[in-house]
């Protein structure tokens, strides 16, 4: 534990430090299991969340991401390119463009989601199921 500038002692850096040392192993392992598609996970989670709520405008599916739409284009180019999604008129306006996954794409997706959920399960199985009830909790909680 390290001393807070007011020289007390709460623990909290040594907290903040743990939990960024597993979210950069959880990561790292996020990283392994996309290796076999290839793809980033911005672009796993683009092909993901496309495959949960079905065609999307860019502008939309960069608000799901939490990104620019500049880089939501780069993200859907680039899964394009893959074959994962493909573009076409939105039929409500000519003008707008929805991105929707491919069946390659779905499947593609299933794939990498079954392999980051072993990932983590891997990860999250040295808990006892207890522990991971009440981490569960912990996160919900922060997030919250």
């Amino acid at each position: 534990m390290t001393a807070d500038t007011d020289g007390s002692d709460d623990g909290s850096d040594s907290l903040a430090e743990e939990f960024r040392a597993v979210t950069r192993r959880l990561r790292h392992r996020t990283r392994e299991a996309l290796a076999p598609w290839d793809v980033t996970p911005a672009q796993s989670r683009a092909l993901g969340v496309l495959i949960r709520h079905g065609a999307l405008r860019l502008s939309v599916l960069a608000e799901h991401l939490r990104i620019a739409p500049r880089s939501a284009t780069e993200v859907v180019d680039d899964l394009e390119a893959r074959g994962l999604v493909r573009r076409r008129p939105d039929p409500a306006d000519r003008r707008a463009t929805l991105v929707t996954p491919t069946e390659e794409g779905t499947h593609t997706g299933a794939a990498i989601r079954a392999a980051r959920r072993a990932a983590t399960e891997e990860l999250f199985d040295r808990l006892a199921p207890a522990d991971r009830e009440q981490l569960a909790r912990i996160l919900r909680t922060l997030r919250d």
